[in-house]
């Protein structure tokens, strides 16, 4: 076992002894070259990424103990901006602290970023990419097959036959479907519930704290010409908003850009707005990626960084700030009843968002055929990969598009 491995293991008090047995040593090195793998090869979006990380540490690798990814689960719920990445980085923390959630928010952000950049110069450069369409048409199905899986076996994992915790499933599945967003209230009333049903606490603690770092004026070029550091500073701080006070991840954040980048600013038009969604669709990595496609058309590169700083940092703090709290107190019976609770409310938010998003991907029966044959695949081949399940699903769309446009 290495040295940083045995320094880590007596700081698990929170944690039983079964749990601990039930990984194995590996290094941050490997950690991180795992999570730059599926920053660059894990399509699907928020709930699919984190289905994958279950699999793959959890289950597979056993590199992150049941107990562990839970709780990351569950602080990232509780706290804004996106799901997947606050994910990695909580589970890049109970590997190496500070220094583990840094890499490996770095490792799983980057792939993603540099891919749209590249997505966003050919179309600032060409005016535009109509093939995306097609290929959105055929994803986007797909991507419901995927998100259901996951949501499925999330459910398995968690809830088991416990009434209280169904209860709250179904709440928040109902709840979201109608709503069409993850309620952060209802969250935390579904945590307060089961704490109190199962373990009412004698006292209670709360910390918080956050804090945003400048960034530099730069003037760069984007769709309308050069840029002046002024809108740079208002990327920053809108994106900055985004991600400290949107819950929900990908889902609730599309609503919100929406007003903010089309309605608010003007930044873009409608079709602008949703070629960015779907270039964060058929890319992978977080779905909140997006965020740089906008930036770019606005202010180029710098508007890309600006924007992605803004939607990320947020996040990052929320994780590495209550961290070391959280963690320390995730052995206590009120808290574990807590986290119960919101876990709880999170597989129901899942089901509700496969239910909003489905019926906006699923429009026909081309699209319905494509959803139920991706998920066939996935329920009869365990080992195959999503990414080549998103490219042949997006290749079918483009074909079906143009055979009825013809």
């Amino acid at each position: 076992m290495s040295q940083a491995r045995q320094e880590q293991a007596p700081k698990l008090s929170g944690h039983t002894g079964a749990s601990q047995r039930e990984t194995v040593p590996f290094t941050l090195r490997q950690l991180l070259a795992y999570f730059l793998r599926l920053g660059t090869f894990g399509f699907g979006g928020p709930i699919a990424l984190a289905g994958y990380m279950q699999r793959d540490l959890v289950d597979e690798r056993r590199w992150i103990s049941r107990q562990d990814y839970l709780e990351g689960l569950a602080l990232a719920q509780l706290a804004p901006g996106p799901l997947a990445a606050q994910l990695a980085i909580y589970l890049g923390w109970v590997r190496a602290r500070n220094l583990g959630a840094t890499l490996v928010a770095a490792a799983f952000i980057l792939p993603s970023f540099l891919m749209v950049l590249a997505l966003s110069a050919l179309y600032v450069h060409y005016g535009g990419l109509p093939w995306m369409q097609g290929l959105f048409y055929g994803i986007g199905a797909a991507v419901i097959a995927i998100i259901a899986r996951s949501a499925v076996k999330l459910v398995r994992m968690t809830l088991a036959k416990d009434w209280l915790l169904w209860s709250l499933f179904a709440l928040n599945t109902l709840v979201t479907a109608w709503t069409a967003r993850e309620v952060v209230w209802v969250f935390l009333l579904s945590g307060a519930v089961a704490l109190m049903v199962k373990a009412p606490p004698r006292r209670r603690r709360a910390t918080a704290a956050l804090s945003l770092a400048p960034w530099a004026k730069v003037l760069v070029t984007g769709l309308h010409g050069v840029a002046s550091g002024g809108t740079l500073i208002k990327i920053l701080l809108f994106f900055a908003e985004a991600g400290a006070f949107v819950f929900g991840s990908g889902l609730a954040i599309v609503p919100f850009l929406h007003g903010g980048v089309v309605e608010q600013f003007h930044w873009l038009s409608d079709h602008q707005f949703l070629d960015a969604v779907a270039v964060a669709m058929i890319t992978p990595g977080p779905v909140v990626i997006t965020v740089a496609f906008i930036g770019y058309l606005v202010a180029g590169p710098a508007g890309a960084t600006s924007a992605s700083i803004g939607v990320f940092l947020p996040c990052y703090l929320f994780v590495i700030i209550p961290a070391p709290t959280y963690r320390r107190w995730a052995g206590n019976l009120s808290i574990k009843a807590f986290v119960n609770g919101v876990t709880a409310a999170a597989a129901g938010a899942i089901g509700g968002a496969a239910f909003v998003l489905g019926r906006r991907a699923i429009v026909d029966v081309p699209t319905l055929l494509i959803f139920a044959a991706v998920l066939a695949v996935l329920a009869g081949v365990k080992k195959i990969p999503e990414p080549l399940v998103i490219l042949a699903a997006g290749g079918a769309g483009l074909l079906m598009k143009g055979m009825s446009a013809g």
